[in-house]
């Protein structure tokens, strides 16, 4: 059985395409991403999906998907979102189609029944990974733009939220992410010589900038668009980040870019740590599962400076995969959901 997986994001739409042997166990796994702004490129989503699926769509027996693009603001409400959202997926595939909700997988009927229990509801999908990993621990999935941060307890998730609004309230959701974050919702001023300047809140930088210059990631890992439509080299991801303050690469050594980059990143490694002890402290967990681009650069480092036990989800799947955990995981529902219906 040959199933796909979809975590169709605001941004990006990750695809995890699964072969089951009949053991029910992964045979082979083929993993694929693309940039899709949905606030721009709405209307270019099915042809996406098609086009990443590929000449695997004949032998496709049935499509998961999971979103948070209903989030973007080309749509009046959520609701609205993920309506159309699953209209166009509804429109792209001949198979049995299904959504991650956040009681299960349910088909479109169900799902526009109550359109709530479908957003941003990614992170069930990839807890259960993580939970094949460890029964009690913390899921900590740093993407592009968001980390995650779920408790996972007897082997389920037992997130206090239910939704955006309420993970935002609870350390569940820390809007920040490794690549898309503007550097000025990180900090508000930065050292540098012996002194402290307040930094510019144009969106002159991206966290992708900050972690490029320091080698935490490649040019290729760099996947979103520059906020000043240049390159994405080293040296143009140091003037963006000067520019952070007011500055360019004349008034401003490489040396002081990389320290502010180095407090930048610091910083962010903080606020991912925040919302971690929040959740460790009222569930009483002391393990973390890390998983997504930032795996290692980011969620590791903050469950190092909170000293909590830490294991990378690179251990059950492969890097690969784990930059697209949320659409692997969907894939693995989606199975379940297909053997349930007979």
């Amino acid at each position: 059985m040959k199933i796909a997986g979809f975590d169709i994001g605001g941004a990006n739409t990750d695809m995890a395409i699964i072969d089951f042997g009949s053991d029910g166990d992964m045979k082979e796994v083929r993993v694929d991403f693309r940039y899709l702004p949905m606030w721009l490129r709405k209307d270019e989503l099915a042809e996406t999906l098609l086009e990443m699926v590929g000449d695997d769509l004949d032998e496709l027996e049935g499509v998961g998907v999971c979103m948070t693009a209903e989030l973007v603001d080309a749509y009046p409400s959520k609701a609205a979102g993920v309506a159309d959202i699953i209209d166009r997926v509804e429109g792209a595939f001949d198979v049995p189609v299904a959504y991650v909700s956040l009681s299960g997988m349910v088909d479109a009927s169900e799902a526009l029944k109550d359109p709530m229990n479908i957003a941003a509801a990614n992170w069930v999908a990839t807890s259960q990974i993580a939970s094949a990993m460890s029964s009690d621990c913390i899921m900590v999935d740093v993407g592009s733009t968001t980390t995650d941060i779920i408790p996972v307890k007897d082997g389920f998730e037992a997130a206090r939220g239910r939704n955006d609004l309420e993970r935002l309230s609870t350390g569940e959701l820390v809007y920040t992410g490794t690549l898309r974050t503007n550097v000025a919702t990180i900090v508000d001023r930065v050292p540098l010589q012996d002194k402290w300047f307040r930094v510019s809140s144009e969106l002159f930088a991206v966290t992708a900038d900050v972690h490029r210059v320091l080698g935490n990631i490649r040019e290729s890992d760099y996947t979103c668009s520059t906020p000043d439509g240049a390159g994405k080299s080293v040296e143009e991801c140091m003037l963006r980040i000067a520019r952070v303050l007011c500055a360019d690469l004349e008034l401003l050594s490489p040396g002081d870019v990389l320290d502010v980059a180095e407090y930048i990143y610091h910083q962010q490694i903080l606020k991912i740590a925040e919302g971690i002890a929040e959740v460790s402290e009222r569930e009483g967990l002391e393990e973390v599962v890390t998983t997504g681009l930032g795996m290692k650069i980011l969620a590791k480092r903050a469950a190092e400076v909170l000293e909590l036990e830490c294991r990378t989800m690179d251990e059950f799947l492969t890097e690969e995969e784990c930059v697209v955990a949320p659409a692997v995981g969907t894939a693995l529902l989606m199975e379940d959901y297909l053997q349930a219906q007979g």
